[in-house]
């Protein structure tokens, strides 16, 4: 009897199945394999054998983590998607959607009859899976069973982060610290996830019952399925629990047909696991140096930092003494001490979810050793601090409490009284402290990241089987420490179990572990450099007591660092010294009982605003009071209350959306309340009053019905205001509204004639096209969805878009009818109402100013973009503000400012609304110590990555403070109130800042007429136009060098010295110049950089800029930096670099063509030949022979050698057609050509044998003629060039392109270089042609293209958090998809931390759909 074996592999568990020849379950088996892949299969194996017998088995596996036993054991592998997809087929169940969580994976599969499933699974990201339901236990104190338990008891629903785990588990600690119910947390839990694997894997696309549940969380948490039942709107009965739908994948792959067959016993399969080496000693290429060199050196430094704490004995001590407690994320700290801040007694322990619990166990085992030691301490002054600081404050009658980076100074500061940088790493914070003459200056915390924090450290040691300390211990003498990247904790498995598949070492992946903590703190988080640091260096948090970690941070800032034996207790120790300081005058003090008082609770329902925030009222015997639940504190507070200062963003919310009631209106408009209406209602609002006709705004944004639309939001990583865009549109339906108004803005009104230009970013222009897509795939095609394109910049372009959308109305209202007379009238109107709202905002800036300086209050420059006045998108931050007794000005003061220089940034100014804050920002860092900064950024937000670099740079060259605040869906008032109050406690403590000339900005030289024979290096792009590149710029008289291919090195130094969030081309680009640079293979004075720039609304323009500050920061500021465009809005000072395109152009464009050909060539070739080989040295060659055909600039010749090439390809190929799938790949212009960037994808799909349909660099340049043209059609631009100009030049472009195709067409295999007006025109009922960021309407265009075709699939590659990608890739899929059924798109998302093993799973999947 031949038996079937099914093993499925993941993250974290393993699963098998045995199938007997009547399709009989006969043996299963599911338990977690602690990363010991081999053994626990080997040992499911044998238990298995004393079940059923040493049985002949046909084996198959799947799984994340399964790849790796098939390759290094032959074992035939079916990508785990496929294999839940071949069961669902064979079970005959009518099943419309399967929802799949597993312990780091998460997937929905939609099924739909007569087409291929159609598959979502978490790309980078494990938030709401397994994993994180195994963090929050943790953090809760409880068994992953006893959360469910606790769970079905819950009363009410807390919000909690649905984006990342690691974010989410801030915000149940914030719970925890404001003693919110176990009960309740455990079911917000189970909330958060369902929302997570909704929001991220529907993309946009409904949720259709019947729903198959997969995966050993939904299979055995009853809450997990209920918080689904809830967010989905479902029945019981629409969900089907299966008894062994934990064992899906495993069951499926007995289901699937394999290639190659693999027979085994049960036995020999054991022994073959178990003897195979499957852990060969790993070569490592990192670069990362050991911790430690050797078991002397860690001696050594352990001896070096063993310098003794301020420590005293308890032993009969009956003096003063003080008590500091640390009420923290995950622990409790206390310290007892006497007057000369010696430590007496100290304790540190989990806090379990209790933090009055934890204080309370605390004091006890504090009173058990005084008793023991014969002590009698007088207990004269308490103080706290951490996240249950209020509440602790409350509870145990304490005299105090301070803000913790006040604490953790004042301990660095008894320790080493000259520190001047302080790094504390706890368990889910970090903060970055700068001390300049005594005074604590500046202060960086982590915003919404915990990546680089110590349950960093402690997730991995528990996956992998060890205790914290034994792990960090193996670390320490580590030979090759894994890189493994900068990125947080659910993004780095995928490259821990990489590692391990590769044969690493835990020691080793400890040790990469070390590092990269430092790097994610330094680099990412806190987004600090080694030229940031200071001399006298403190380092605390529990994380500090990691040796490895702490010498990873000498190794990598290459200074020694000041550690105390107890780094963890620092907080709590800094409350004490505060504690003693705050009665050292006082002669008589009484002693002090410290103990937990009774208390009662009540629940409160606010209704102070539109949050109806559930409130908890504890009320303890001792008379004090605490609430928890509430996100602000205008009705309830839990401390003495502060005259509230004046916000310039309660008037600013009010006065711009002022609204008057047309009498009698022809037609009402539907407005969303969002993104630039939050600047241009105004003129909308007083242009269509004009008109008769009357507008409605959607209702004030609440997190309920944010909540409920969130399956329509497309892209997971995009910024909380555009996904809160749906929910307003959703509200105007709602309201019987069938007519929105929702205008395509690309240019805004111009403020400053000095900026570059007015954009909004690609977000605020388009999210409409996105949101319009939606309505019709979700049904409402009865809805008039309106998005106009729009033109603020010019008056008369206006008044034409206005006209061509009125003239739509007309079309649509028969009651109206407007003449152009009355059309003017209501442009000058609503140009008057706008005047008066920017002179209005302006004008009681002013006044809020002006008060606070008679009053000599604090202000603080609150910068934002508009639609950051709604008050759920800033969590009501200006408010906090404001309770705190700081005054709150916005940037809308500088409006209209010209008497700024603003010549000393790096930062392209074509942004409309960073171009304002830019200003406010050096406004602010001019202006003394009573004004200081503070702005917010959304999480995600693409442009602020390089905006808030820039900020960082001018407060650093004038010495003053700058606090960024990121925010995101959840609120965490708790961290934004802590960055308020340290603003303003440490500004309260610094000097009167006398008038000082800012540290000069330095850029980098100008390339002057006299730089002209230096060599400019080049980063590389593409494998084809790279290495023609050199020869195109000798023609203009310049020696260009392009760099070699990027390597892991690039992205190590790119991440140094650039800020962590920009796209990741830039990151390998700045890491590939300055790698360069340092290599000493130039002659610094002789050498130049070049970069292209192609202008528009996409980031890319702006990588000048940051290679240009890179430079400077990494010491070459005397090397120039060129800028290669052909855009008209980029005006780069560069005297001494002009091309001729004259001469250069025509070859220039032939290179092209020949190089795109030549790639056509290859890969119809590679894919269909046994020896690859000698299609990669065909492909090399003709490149090689190309240059000396460009440098004599031979056009003909180029032709004819083309010729030559498809004979040569044509005479590799087998003579029988071979027909191949094909796959297309598109994306991000960069990404999709570069071959280190894309991990090679394209050798991937070669190796299985599939047609890669290579991306053609042509139509990325030949789509400015159609871009022009849209942008003359919609009033976008103006020209004084005859169109029969540029017609005739695309003309004379086709021929040439016409010529190229007409010697390709002589190849076997032969497809054509498109015509670019061909892709437009299949591309306009997708979105519209005026969409020209990024890669524009051109990369959904290549997708339709492909479709067309008959491409089997299409590939979409983009940078991690791309804003381009957010609605021209993953924005338009559902509508490609709606327009062409048949069409496969896997989107793909890259940066510097992503592994090869992710990849290659999503590309598996993949190659198994096709078939």
């Amino acid at each position: 009897m031949m038996y079937k074996l099914g093993i499925d592999i993941g993250s974290t568990t393993a699963k098998l199945v045995v199938q007997d020849e009547n399709k009989s379950v006969v043996y299963s088996k599911y338990t977690r394999h602690n990363a010991d892949v081999a053994c626990c299969v080997a040992d499911i194996l044998l238990q298995a054998e004393n079940v059923i017998g040493n049985v002949q088995a046909e084996v198959v596996i799947t799984g994340s983590a399964g790849l790796g036993l098939s390759e290094r054991l032959g074992l035939p592998f079916v990508q785990e998607v496929i294999a839940v997809s071949n069961f669902v087929k064979s079970s005959k169940m009518e099943i419309n959607t399967l929802i799949d969580i597993g312990g780091e994976d998460a997937k929905i599969i939609f099924f739909d009859k007569g087409q291929m499933p159609l598959m979502r699974m978490n790309g980078n990201c494990a938030g709401g899976t397994g994993a994180f339901i195994d963090q929050m236990a943790v953090v809760l104190g409880v068994a992953v069973e006893e959360l469910d338990a606790l769970a079905q008891r819950a009363e009410h629903i807390y919000p909690i982060a649905s984006r990342c785990g690691v974010f989410s588990k801030t915000d149940v600690q914030n719970l925890v610290a404001k003693a919110v119910s176990k009960q309740d947390i455990a079911a917000s839990i189970f909330n958060a996830i369902a929302l997570q694997v909704i929001s991220s894997l529907s993309k946009g696309l409904p949720i259709k019952p019947k729903i198959l549940l997969c995966g050993g969380p939904l299979t055995y948490i009853k809450s997990l399925r209920q918080a689904f039942e809830r967010q989905l709107h479902l029945s019981e009965t629409d969900l089907l629990c299966l008894e062994y739908s934990n064992l899906i994948p495993a069951m499926g792959c007995i289901y699937s047909q394999t290639q190659q067959s693999f027979v085994t016993s049960l036995s020999e399969f054991a022994q073959k696991l178990k003897t195979s080496n499957l852990s060969t000693t790993c070569q490592s290429q990192s670069g990362l140096q050991p911790i430690f060199s050797s078991k002397e050196e860690l001696l050594l430094w352990q001896k070096e930092k063993g310098k003794a704490e301020r420590t005293k004995s308890l032993e009969g001590f009956c003096s003063r003494a003080f008590i500091g407690i640390d009420s923290g994320s995950t622990t409790t700290k206390l310290v007892l001490t006497d007057s000369n801040h010696n430590i007496l007694f100290s304790d540190y322990s989990a806090n379990g979810g209790n933090p009055l619990g934890a204080v309370k166990a605390a004091l006890g085992r504090m009173c058990e050793q005084i008793e023991k030691c014969h002590a009698a301490p007088q207990i004269v002054a308490s103080c706290s601090t951490g996240y249950g600081e209020d509440l602790i404050k409350a509870a145990f009658g304490l005299d105090m409490s301070i803000v913790e980076t006040i604490a953790h100074y004042k301990a660095a500061k008894v320790l080493c009284p000259q520190v001047d940088f302080i790094l504390d790493i706890g368990g889910q914070d970090m903060k970055a402290m700068y001390i300049k003459d005594g005074v604590l200056n500046r202060i960086e915390l982590n915003e919404a990241c915990s990546s680089g924090c110590g349950s960093f450290i402690e997730t991995f040691a528990r996956s992998l089987g060890y205790g914290v300390s034994d792990f960090a211990r193996l670390a320490t003498l580590a030979k090759n420490p894994c890189n493994l990247g900068t990125r947080c904790t659910v993004f780095m498995n995928s490259k821990v179990k990489q590692s391990l598949r590769e044969g690493a070492s835990v020691a080793d992946i400890s040790a990469g572990l070390s590092y990269s903590v430092v790097k994610n703190c330094l680099y990412k988080v806190l987004k600090i450099g080694s030229h940031s640091i200071g001399k006298n260096i403190v380092v605390q948090g529990g994380t500090m007591r990691n040796d490895a970690i702490v010498k990873a941070f000498e190794n990598i800032m290459g200074t020694k660092v000041f550690r105390s034996s107890s780094p963890e207790l620092m907080g709590a120790y800094g409350c004490a010294v505060a504690a003693a300081e705050s009665v050292k005058s006082k002669e008589q003090v009484a002693a002090k009982e410290i103990r937990l008082s009774d208390f009662e609770t009540k629940e409160l329902h606010c209704k102070g605003c539109e949050n109806q925030c559930l409130v908890t009222k504890y009320s303890f015997a001792n008379g004090k009071t605490y609430f928890s639940g509430n996100k602000c504190e205008k009705v309830f507070t839990s401390t003495a209350k502060k005259e509230k200062a004046e916000n310039i963003y309660a008037y600013k919310l009010e006065r711009v959306f002022r609204n008057t009631s047309s009498d009698n209106p022809v037609l009402t408009l539907g407005i969303p309340r969002v993104l630039n209406m939050f600047e241009d209602f105004p003129f909308w609002q007083a242009f269509f009053s004009c008109l008769n006709i009357n507008v409605e705004l959607s209702d004030l944004s609440t997190y309920e019905s944010y909540e409920k639309e969130l399956h329509q939001v497309m892209s997971e990583n995009i910024c909380f205001p555009a996904k809160l865009v749906h929910s307003h549109v959703k509200n105007l339906l709602d309201r019987g509204i069938d007519n929105i108004f929702f205008p395509f803005v690309i240019y805004e009104q111009q403020d400053d004639k000095s900026a570059a230009n007015t954009y909004n970013c690609p977000i605020v222009s388009s999210y409409n096209t996105i949101v319009k897509n939606q309505l019709s795939i979700f049904g409402s095609e009865n809805c008039h969805l309106d998005n106009p394109v729009f033109n603020f910049k010019d008056r008369k372009l206006l008044l034409k878009n206005l006209k061509n959308y009125v003239d739509t109305l007309s079309e649509r209202c028969k009651g109206l009818s407007v003449s152009d007379k009355q059309l003017n009238t209501a442009l000058q109107s609503a140009l008057a109402a706008q005047a008066l709202y920017t002179k209005d905002i302006k004008s009681k800036n002013r006044e809020i100013l002006d008060h606070a300086l008679e009053a000599n209050k604090p202000v603080v420059m609150l910068a934002a973009r508009p639609y950051h006045s709604d008050s759920l998108i800033q969590h009501k931050l200006s408010d906090i503000v404001s309770d705190l007794g700081a005054c709150v000005i916005s940037d809308d003061l500088l409006r209209d400012e010209h008497s700024l220089d603003m010549q000393d940034t790096y930062m392209l100014s074509q942004w409309a609304y960073m171009n304002r804050i830019v200003k406010a920002a050096k406004w602010t860092a001019l202006q003394d110590n009573r004004i200081n900064y503070m702005q917010i950024t959304s999480f995600g937000c693409g442009p602020d990555a390089f905006l808030l670099d820039e900020i960082e740079n001018i407060f650093k060259r004038y010495d003053k403070v700058c606090t960024i605040i990121k925010v995101d869906d959840i609120n965490n008032v708790g961290s934004m109130r802590l960055r308020v109050r340290s603003l303003l406690e440490s500004i309260a403590a610094l000097p009167e800042r006398s008038s000082q000339k800012p540290a000069l900005f330095v850029n980098t030289k100008t390339f002057t007429k006299q730089d002209k024979q230096r060599t400019i290096l080049a980063p590389f792009f593409t494998e084809y136009a790279s290495p023609l590149l050199p020869e195109v710029f000798e023609l203009s008289g310049y020696k260009l060098e392009v760099l070699p291919l990027s390597n892991e090195r690039s992205a190590e130094i790119g991440l140094t010295y650039s800020n962590n969030e920009v796209c990741y081309p830039a990151t390998l680009i700045v890491g590939d110049v300055i790698k360069a640079l340092k290599s000493g293979k130039y002659d610094l004075s002789s050498t130049a950089v070049g970069i292209t720039q192609t202008g528009g609304q996409c980031r890319a323009s702006s990588y000048y800029a940051v290679i240009r500050k890179a430079l400077v920061d990494a010491g070459f500021a005397n090397i120039p930096v060129i800028s290669v465009t052909m855009g008209g809005d980029l005006n780069n000072n560069q005297p001494g670099f002009k091309l001729n395109w004259v001469k250069i152009l025509p070859i220039a464009f032939s290179a092209m063509l020949f190089g795109d050909s030549l790639s056509k060539l290859y890969y119809a070739t590679v894919c269909r030949v046994s020896d690859k080989k000698a299609a990669k040295d065909l492909q090399s060659s003709y490149l090689q022979k190309a240059k000396a055909l460009v440098l004599k600039s031979d056009r003909k010749a180029m032709l004819q050698l083309l010729a030559s090439a498809v004979e040569s390809f044509n005479s590799l190929l087998p003579k029988e057609r071979l027909e191949r799938k094909k796959v297309g790949i598109v994306g991000e212009i960069f990404l999709k050509f570069h071959p280190f960037a894309n991990k090679n994808i394209a050798s991937w799909l070669t190796e299985h044998d599939i047609e890669v349909l290579p991306p053609m660099l042509t139509p990325f340049f030949t789509q400015s003629f159609v871009n022009r043209d849209a942008k003359l059609q919609n009033n976008l631009l103006k020209s004084n060039i005859p169109d029969f100009v540029f017609s005739q030049a695309y003309k004379i472009v086709r021929h040439e392109v016409e010529k190229f195709n007409k010697v390709l067409s002589r190849f076997k295999y032969f497809s054509p270089l498109e015509d670019v007006y061909e892709l437009a025109e299949g591309v306009k009922d997708i979105l519209p042609l005026y969409v020209q960021f990024g890669e524009g309407w051109l990369l959904p265009a290549e997708i339709v293209s492909y479709a067309k075709n008959k491409a089997d699939a299409v590939i979409s590659l983009q940078p991690f958090g791309c804003i381009a990608n957010h609605i021209i890739s993953r924005g338009m899929e559902n509508k490609i998809k709606q327009c062409y059924p048949g069409v496969n798109i896997l989107g793909l998302d890259f940066d510097s931390s992503v592994s090869e093993a992710n990849i290659a799973n999503r590309l598996m999947m993949l190659k198994e759909s096709l078939g």
